[in-house]
């Protein structure tokens, strides 16, 4: 038997161990990250219980009269276990929509976990979205490298790579997030865009999950020229943030970088993720984008963004 109750603070322990032991989940999704920016969300999480014992759990947040799964996450839905099987996660997406139905929301928007973010085969969620009459609102199309399995990098981009060793670039791991950050909302100011995460929230979430996120920069006589701050997910990994200096694009520094995040410090992995290349909701495809990720062997995996009325 299946049933859903909110999620309040206290069971803050029982959250996590789910996560850790669900099937989509990674440190995204644990409290300690979600809640850093609890301030700017209301929070309509769920717990899912078959038989009285936690097996689901559902980060949600809520804005107007819609649930989001969740506001402050490119991802987040159903987190299973593998007790978790298809008929119980019909019984869940029942369970989960009435809840929020008797509480007078009106609709509820799903950001599917891609399944390049699977620990293992977990896509029953999709199958209940279908059978409850859910539409895509929204796709997003982020690039992946399926490592030691991607094409060969072009000569212009080889040339590059050496270009960027003959400056005297050198790679590493750093905690100076404080230089990096600088460096992105330089880079941003230029696009007309902002940074999403302050440089405090940052550092915050850093020293919460020092093995997680991990800053790598490329540096030539001590001068920061590009960096890249990986989100380290376990069998895959995902750039959160790419930023390179006037001075770094010229000598190529970010492609040195990613160069050896997915040839060296990476290479026993699966994936690795360089993000959406998307704006407007998916309706328009940054080109220019899209194609330097291309470049170094990403292809096309999707975010889907589905929407349920719950009247």
């Amino acid at each position: 038997m299946i049933s859903v109750r909110s999620y309040s603070a206290q069971d803050e322990a029982a959250w996590n161990g789910i996560v850790l032991q669900s099937r989509t989940g990674n440190f995204l999704h644990l409290r300690s990250y979600m809640d850093y920016h609890s301030d700017r969300f209301v929070d309509q999480s769920l717990i899912v219980l078959q038989n009285g014992e936690p097996c689901a759990v559902f980060p949600a947040s809520l804005h107007g009269d819609t649930i989001s799964s969740h506001g402050g996450l490119t991802y987040g839905g159903l987190l299973a276990t593998t007790d978790m099987r298809a008929q119980s996660t019909l019984e869940a997406f029942e369970k989960i929509a009435s809840h929020y139905a008797s509480a007078g929301r009106d609709k509820m928007i799903y950001k599917a976990v891609p399944h390049v973010f699977h620990r293992y085969p977990s896509e029953e969620d999709l199958y209940a979205l279908f059978r409850m009459g859910a539409r895509l609102q929204r796709r997003d199309i982020s690039s992946v490298v399926e490592i030691g399995k991607a094409p060969k990098y072009s000569k212009g981009r080889k040339w590059t790579i050496n270009k960027a060793r003959k400056a005297n670039l050198v790679v590493a791991a750093s905690d100076q997030l404080d230089a990096f950050h600088e460096l992105l909302c330089e880079q941003a100011s230029d696009r007309g865009r902002q940074v999403v995460h302050t440089l405090h929230e940052l550092q915050l979430l850093k020293s919460r999950f020092p093995d997680q996120i991990v800053l790598y920069e490329a540096r030539a006589d001590g001068q920061l020229q590009a960096g890249a701050l990986i989100f380290d997910f376990g069998s895959s990994v995902h750039t959160q943030y790419l930023g390179s200096s006037e001075l770094g694009r010229v000598n190529g520094a970010l492609d040195l970088i990613i160069s050896e995040l997915v040839n060296n410090q990476y290479a026993d992995r699966r994936y690795f993720s360089f993000g959406i290349s998307t704006e407007q909701s998916g309706r328009f495809l940054n080109e220019g984008l899209v194609a330097q990720k291309e470049g170094f062997g990403g292809r096309g995996i999707v975010h889907d963004f589905y929407e349920v009325d719950l009247k």
